[in-house]
């Protein structure tokens, strides 16, 4: 798999934005004077799905649909984003939608892909264990399973890249977060795409860090497990062919500890007053990490998601920052 090109992401575009706009990014003062930098938020949470991920779903669907006439329904793993975008998107398609989440998910993500009209299904202990049994159940049923790494998913999100180098001249980095690679790799390709230098930097989660120790030893390493309050990110096999792209495209992996993300959530809603989910805070941490190497330049940061349950929420706002 190579990474998508400006012809394909500008196709892509044209499909998200027959149902929804650009999304903004907007150049917080508070948060530039925090990070001592001017630092551009693109806001991923203004989505229908309040997350990154619905971008993918409508291009995937849509070709699905086209390829496909006949297909009764679809199968799909997920922490939550990608499930709300599946859902929404085959419910704009007229197929049945069935989910797999694995026990003690978002509570509240579970009931926003029900109430896309998806079908929810518990199993495992985390994203991979769901993730198994989800494509063992899309052949047992033959139903067309949604990988949450492919092409067109790649397209369909790099479409926020796309929108944010077009709005946002002469970035000299950008933060994402990464979960399984969709969102990183669409943003090299729309850095590539539009002939841009910029440098694109992945940020994982310390519990959570296959993807920092697959790029430091130049191969994928898995872990035995995960644990982070950052669900988003939460992936213990990195996906080879995103691994691929990520090592020949990105300029490092950042790792943050969930303190430092809980920090960064509470910097999102003192500063803008938007509410950032685990992994969509993540590239702030990152930043703030490396406040001092950035100092003065102009970077971006992608708020992925604001899909944080209430009860997880709460208590992170409460909590004080450290001196």
């Amino acid at each position: 798999m190579s990474l998508p090109d400006r012809a394909a992401l500008e196709a892509a575009a044209a499909k998200v934005h027959a149902v929804f706009g650009p999304t903004p990014q907007f150049c917080w003062p508070l948060l530039c004077a925090r990070a001592a930098a001017e630092v551009w938020v693109k806001h991923e949470n203004h989505t229908p799905i309040g997350a990154f991920k619905v971008r993918g779903g409508i291009v995937h669907m849509d070709r699905v649909k086209q390829t496909r006439p006949g297909l009764a329904g679809v199968v799909t793993a997920t922490r939550g984003n990608h499930g709300q975008s599946v859902a929404l998107a085959a419910r704009a398609a007229g197929l049945a939608a069935t989910v797999v989440v694995p026990h003690g998910n978002s509570v509240e993500k579970n009931a926003a892909m029900r109430a896309q009209g998806a079908a929810i299904v518990e199993h495992g202990d985390d994203f991979q264990d769901a993730y198994e049994f989800a494509r063992a159940e899309a052949d047992r049923l033959g139903l067309h399973f949604v990988d949450s790494f492919q092409p067109d998913l790649v397209e369909g999100v790099g479409t926020y890249a796309l929108e944010l180098f077009s709005a946002v001249p002469d970035i000299d980095t950008v933060y994402v977060p990464i979960g399984l690679g969709s969102g990183i790799c669409g943003t090299m390709a729309a850095r590539d795409a539009l002939g841009l230098r910029t440098k694109v930097v992945g940020v994982v989660a310390a519990g959570a860090p296959a993807y920092a120790l697959s790029f430091a030893a130049g191969r994928p390493v898995s872990t035995n497990a995960v644990d982070t309050m950052a669900d988003g990110v939460a992936c213990r096999v990195p996906n080879a062919e995103a691994f691929a792209m990520i090592k020949a495209g990105a300029e490092r992996i950042v790792t943050v500890d969930d303190a430092a993300i809980a920090a960064a959530m509470r910097h999102y809603f003192t500063d803008t007053h938007n509410v950032a989910e685990g992994a969509g805070a993540a590239p702030l941490a990152a930043l703030l990490q490396e406040r001092a190497a950035m100092a003065g330049r102009r970077v971006a940061v992608i708020l992925s998601g604001g899909n944080v349950d209430r009860a997880v929420y709460a208590p992170i706002l409460a909590a004080k920052d450290a001196a």
